[in-house]
């Protein structure tokens, strides 16, 4: 944009909580102390807690709903779950200026980050003791805060205003700037990572401080954005230079960040600032912890999002190591089908398919037809004076539940079209009992848990499956109550049931993105050997070694067995266990019961390589995808299969709006994948490739002469369609 406008941007310093650095391992154990002028941005002491304080902004995208509304709705991998969220899934006509519960936020908070940055990058060479061996260290920081601002900044919103210098304390708030072009932003952002990539450490200073690593990821990712279809109008001089940048500081962040051996390590949280907080594959996390003095308003609030309802079910009740069930998104059949759940571990290690029985009083009992269909386990029988099943054992009578306490009461069965196992049961009238999990059959056996079936036999795949149930006996239920839920987030050491402060580390950059990044780029080079080494990487990573139990589970649920509050009075946790289960539906969902031993004893690293283009292109995983999507060319097919195995690898991890926007793919993939077009909503590419700038901005400012906005330079301002 070549216009002027005035942009009213309040100074992030007058309301940051500035903090005095503690003696501790992590640099985030702090206290707080509330200065009323920035006079002490003018001292070094006062620059240090300047940059402890700004760290706390890293903390954001993972603190409230926006966390989900943003960065993961609305796209091939989640729908709406039992809270529905249409603005950000349908794309309605909510999703508008005045939106104010996310998108507001972002822009508010990260501008937030911005002004602070400005201090940072103007106080320090003015103020900061220049011998002293961190000096270089906090101008650095100053550097990457501003990019990574602005970057998060452009890829929701397009070109924003771009403020580089801070605001004198004396003066005036400011009100003139011009709307940057997306071209002029990411010079901008591109410049600042550099600098910081020069001025930071390679090892961190303390625990969750930058390095020149953090700085080169964001680089590479920079250079990978620039370098995007949703900016070809004008990014053609710079391709060529960009997707070499990508290989050189991607590989550069490898090589420092080695993979994790098994990709289950990434997310084997035990307790908080536990081993698996310091994996060599993280690159950057923001800093969370059990520390109730340091929590802040919101916390890490990621595990309330994927869960799936389990509290209402048969034996089950809410407990802390399966999470509230905020239940804001559920996974899509996209996502259930793009993953090998046959060799790729990384399916089984990233979703639940086992709750545990934590309420044996009100687990089920075998009812009087299933007694009398023989489908009871021997022994039992029906007491029509008590309306249950018992078993009768001399003069003793006890009741004969289905299960109990420590068994597995729920289980998801993740299978394809064409399986003919599983059907639903049949009531006295010889009518279906319609999606009801406790009345499914196996081989026409009644199974004691409640089972939650994908595909029951005769039925066909179904992507956009609609308000009318048409496959399995959850999934076609509106809204999404039931789902195979993403464990990657769970946290068991929360201090209460009912808390929504989460204590994992929430994770801002790992290698393996990396590692995508440089396939990615190589592939639109047209080095197609190089992408294939590339994602080899991960692939045999998600591969499961010879001797590997694949039935078992591990995710942060586990935490509660760390946690002193479980072993405490009203904890919760008794001989009737947790929600938390060890187990997975492996062998079942595969239909592969009986091989047990014999699956474990082998390995599938070599069934996850790929030898050559041709097994990217005839890819019996991808092969459906690719005819969903209508993708027929070579050149397509790659880009498809790079963007599925970034589902692969990253899913839930806060890349995939913005990954499908940059590629302009995000069109074409909600309208094959996402049911929010039957409830309401409509992806208009037009449009929703940019979040609306928000109204009360637009309100706030006025034109050269200080006069309020016209609504037609409202209109000019406003990212089209909205």
């Amino acid at each position: 944009m070549n216009k002027r406008y005035i942009i009213k941007l309040t100074a992030a310093c007058s309301a940051l909580a500035l903090m005095s650095v503690a003696c501790t391992d992590s640099f985030l154990n702090e206290d707080y102390i509330v200065k009323d002028s920035t006079d002490s941005f003018k001292t070094s002491d006062g620059i240090d807690a300047l940059v402890v304080g700004t760290y706390q902004k890293l903390k954001f995208k993972f603190n409230y709903i926006w966390a989900i509304e943003c960065y993961n709705m609305g796209t091939d991998e989640f729908t709406d779950a039992n809270n529905t969220m249409p603005a950000w899934n349908c794309y309605t006509s909510s999703l508008n200026s005045s939106e104010t519960g996310a998108n507001q936020p972002v822009w508010d908070n990260y501008y937030g980050t911005v002004e602070p940055a400005n201090i940072i990058i103007a106080n320090v060479p003015q103020y900061y003791d220049q011998s002293s061996s961190t000096y270089n260290n906090r101008l650095g920081e100053g550097y990457f805060f501003r990019a990574y601002a602005y970057f998060e900044l452009v890829k929701q919103f397009g070109g924003v205003p771009l403020k580089l210098t801070p605001t004198k304390p004396s003066s005036n708030i400011e009100t003139y700037y011009t709307r940057a072009s997306e071209e002029e932003c990411y010079a901008q952002i591109i410049s600042d990572f550099e600098q910081a990539y020069k001025l930071l450490p390679e090892s961190p200073e303390a625990t969750g401080r930058l390095t020149k690593y953090a700085a080169a990821h964001f680089l590479a990712k920079a250079h990978l954005f620039r370098a995007s279809e949703l900016y070809d109008s004008w990014n053609s001089s710079y391709k060529e230079a960009d997707l070499n940048a990508v290989i050189t500081y991607g590989d550069e962040v490898v090589a420092a960040h080695p993979l994790c051996n098994d990709f289950v390590e990434l997310w084997d949280y035990q307790k908080a600032d536990g081993i698996n907080e310091s994996v060599s594959e993280v690159v950057l996390a923001a800093q969370f912890n059990d520390d109730a003095t340091t929590v802040g308003r919101y916390g890490n609030q990621m595990h309330l999002y994927y869960p799936s309802v389990y509290q209402d079910m048969p034996g089950t009740k809410r407990d802390i190591s399966g999470d509230r069930e905020f239940s804001y998104v559920s996974a899509t059949e996209y996502t259930m089908q793009v993953f090998d759940r046959v060799n790729d571990s990384r399916f089984w290690k990233s979703f639940i398919t086992c709750y545990g029985c934590n309420n044996t009083s009100g687990a089920l009992f075998w009812d009087s037809l299933q007694v009398a269909r023989g489908y009871a386990p021997e022994g039992v029988i029906w007491d029509s004076k008590k309306k249950k099943s018992v078993i009768v054992n001399g003069n003793d009578t006890v009741d004969a539940r289905r299960y109990v306490g420590g068994d597995v009461a729920i289980k998801y069965i993740v299978n394809n079209p064409g399986d003919t196992r599983y059907a639903q049961s049949t009531n006295e009238k010889d009518e279906t009992y319609s999606n009801d999990p406790a009345h499914v059959l196996k081989d026409g056996e009644a199974m004691a848990q409640n089972y939650f079936v994908r595909y029951f036999s005769g039925e066909e795949r179904s992507w956009n499956i609609g308000t009318t149930p048409s496959t399995g006996n959850y999934y076609g239920i509106y809204p999404h109550k039931r789902s195979v839920a993403l464990s990657k987030f769970r946290d068991g050491y929360r201090n209460s049931i009912s808390s929504q402060f989460g204590t994992r580390d929430a994770i801002i950059a790992r290698s393996a993105d990396d590692v995508l990044m440089i396939a990615e780029a190589y592939a639109r080079k047209g080095e197609a050997s190089n992408a294939i080494k590339y994602l080899n990487m991960v692939r045999q990573r998600a591969g499961y070694v010879a001797g590997e139990d694949r039935s078992v589970h591990v995710d942060g649920g586990q935490a509660y067995k760390n946690n002193t509050y479980c072993s405490g009075k009203g904890g919760g946790y008794s001989s009737d266990g947790a929600i938390y289960s060890e187990q997975n539906t492996y062998f079942e969902s595969n239909n592969l019961e009986g091989q047990e031993d014999a699956i474990n004893a082998t390995e599938s690293k070599s069934a996850m390589l790929i030898n050559s283009l041709d097994d990217i292109y005839n890819s019996e995983v991808d092969a459906p995808i690719y005819e969903a999507l209508g993708v027929t060319s070579d050149a397509d097919k790659l880009l498809c299969f790079i963007l599925n195995e970034r589902t692969r690898e990253l899913i839930g991890e806060s890349h995939r709006w913005e990954d499908l926007a940059r590629t302009k793919t995000l069109n074409a993939r909600w309208w094959a994948f996402n049911d929010g077009q039957n409830h309401g909503g409509a992806f208009d590419p037009a449009k929703h490739y940019y979040r609306p700038i928000p109204q009360s901005f637009l309100d706030g400012i006025t034109n050269a002469s200080g006069s309020t906005l016209s609504d037609s330079e409202k209109e000019a301002m406003q990212n089209p369609g909205y």
